[in-house]
């Protein structure tokens, strides 16, 4: 939501890729919106009646990040008790979005660049590839060429993922679109509670549109 051109711009160049099948990359500081973004990627584009799965690989300890990725057979490890299907699998058809994927480690990275390149997996303990047509989006707050050039990062990856880059500025560089966003919060709140929305005053709306 907003006026001011440095979203008019994600959001135009949003529409141009919604419809692809091109990898997105999204960057922007925590609360941006980067996960509203790539919802709205995928509303938009062919596979909005299949799967949109979300995943915050920071959320995940690394241990179990590849299971949770690309699923496990039975006895894959200790405690595999039985098969697992991976979100890459569940997003098949649809849409798969990595929150903070500057974290992934780096042996899961080559996982997924083959997924990217290939459209194909193998689940942990199988030696079987299973065809996958997914879209990734993938978010990050660090630039995921200066990660790469510290270590952290494959380059090669960082430059499969973006295909299409998506920036979205932080409200301090927008700042005309807070009177917009606290429209639409105040109407979404007065609708829960059953109370009519909340107007600001001016100076009310000037300590908001200067704070930092």
């Amino acid at each position: 939501m907003g006026e001011h051109p440095a979203i008019a711009r994600v959001l135009q160049l949003a529409r141009q890729v919604a419809g692809s099948r091109a990898t997105v990359l999204i960057t922007g500081e925590s609360g941006a919106g980067k996960e509203l973004v790539a919802r709205a990627l995928h509303r938009h584009s062919p596979r909005a009646d299949k799967p949109f799965i979300a995943i915050n690989t920071a959320a995940i300890p690394r241990d179990l990040l590849e299971s949770e990725l690309f699923g496990h057979e039975r006895g894959a490890f200790t405690g595999a008790q039985g098969k697992r299907i991976g979100k890459l699998e569940y997003a098949d058809g649809g849409t798969l979005f990595l929150d903070e994927i500057e974290s992934m480690p780096l042996a899961q990275q080559a996982k997924l660049l083959r997924v990217l390149q290939e459209q194909k997996l193998e689940r942990l303990g199988s030696n079987q590839s299973i065809s996958v047509n997914l879209r990734v989006v993938a978010a990050t707050k660090p630039d995921l060429l200066d990660e790469a050039r510290a270590g952290r990062f494959r380059e090669d990856l960082a430059y499969r993922l973006t295909v299409a880059e998506l920036r979205l500025a932080p409200l301090r560089e927008r700042r005309e679109d807070i009177p917009l966003l606290y429209d639409a919060f105040s109407r979404n709140a007065a609708e829960r509670l059953g109370r009519s929305a909340q107007v600001l005053s001016g100076p009310q709306l000037s300590r908001l549109l200067s704070h930092a």
